[in-house]
């Protein structure tokens, strides 16, 4: 089953593409700074309706040699049957592409990081036909990091070392740099990343110390701080006159489809009405009114103010 921190493993890579250099140098990998990253659709279903899917495809342009395909998979535990899946995405990815193709691992503990790192056969009678490397990442290759200014500088790196270090007697402190750091930083990349770690971590150890912390951080949004909740609010109130806006739009469209006369009044009683119950039964009677003014229920009035006889 795919949960939120299995995401949280492999979507910063689409989200914030800027991590992989410092990735790829742990694993002993050079990759410039500077390098083009683009999301290739994951579907590898051929014709046949046989669904596979990889979690993220990059097809990344470094600014020193070619381009490859790189195939990012997060994995939480052993699992005999990603052998032969692996192996396929190589394949098929290359025949597909063109483009060299690297399989990038994710892990979150230490024997399934051991397990990863394969190598995966096929074969029969001693003879090897393919052989699969993944590169895997995991707590032993990716750094701690509790610096407050490196975090500073390195905001993705250290949301995905915290999400790697997630069961380490470090992530404490990891998460307090991260805190600190963050706050400090504009609130749209913060945002992104009170909200990744908050996902991601789930309803973990870490990630209940993850929401003691955002309990102190009295700007990020669904943590019910008094400014939190006036702004949840008017956002709400925001969005039910946005949608009242658009019933009433619906209720005088239905009425002018039809031909029928829409008076000064009527239309006004229509438009600031935000009751979007009475907006509804409006809209459901203006298809088979004979008067724009039955629209509400009432005896429509003859000159003198009093109810007309049929």
């Amino acid at each position: 089953m795919v949960t939120s921190a299995h995401e949280g493993l492999h979507r910063i890579f689409q989200d914030r593409p800027e991590i992989l250099a410092p990735v790829f140098g742990a694993l002993g990998i050079a990759l410039p700074e500077k390098a083009t990253v683009d999301a290739v659709t994951p579907d590898a279903t051929e014709t046949k309706p046989v669904e596979r899917r990889i979690d993220t495809v990059l097809r990344v342009g470094p600014s020193d040699g070619e381009d490859f395909l790189l195939a990012v998979e997060a994995q939480e535990r052993r699992d005999p049957k990603k052998a032969s899946s692996w192996a396929y995405y190589v394949a098929y990815l290359q025949a597909k592409y063109g483009l060299p193709v690297l399989l990038l691992v994710i892990c979150r503990d230490r024997a399934t990081t051991k397990w990863a790192t394969g190598p995966f056969d096929c074969g029969a009678r001693g003879w090897t036909a393919q052989r699969t490397y993944p590169m895997v990442i995991g707590p032993d290759n990716l750094p701690v990091i509790t610096d407050e200014r490196t975090v500073a500088r390195k905001p993705a790196m250290a949301a995905f070392s915290a999400l790697a270090h997630a069961h380490s007697h470090d992530i404490d402190a990891i998460l307090e740099a991260l805190g600190r750091a963050l706050q400090a930083m504009d609130r749209q990349a913060s945002d992104y990343f009170y909200e990744f770690l908050d996902v991601n971590l789930g309803s973990t150890p870490a990630g209940d110390k993850w929401r003691e912390i955002l309990s102190f951080v009295t700007y990020f949004p669904g943590r019910g701080t008094v400014r939190e909740t006036a702004y949840l609010e008017g956002k709400a109130e925001g969005m039910a006159e946005g949608v009242a806006e658009g019933e009433a739009k619906g209720v005088l469209r239905v009425l002018e489809v039809r031909g029928l006369t829409v008076s000064d009044d009527v239309r006004t009683r229509i438009t600031t009405c935000t009751d979007l119950d009475s907006l509804g039964d409006w809209l459901d009677r203006a298809g088979t009114v004979a008067r724009a003014e039955e629209l509400f229920g009432e005896a429509p009035r003859g000159p003198e103010g009093t109810p007309e006889q049929s």
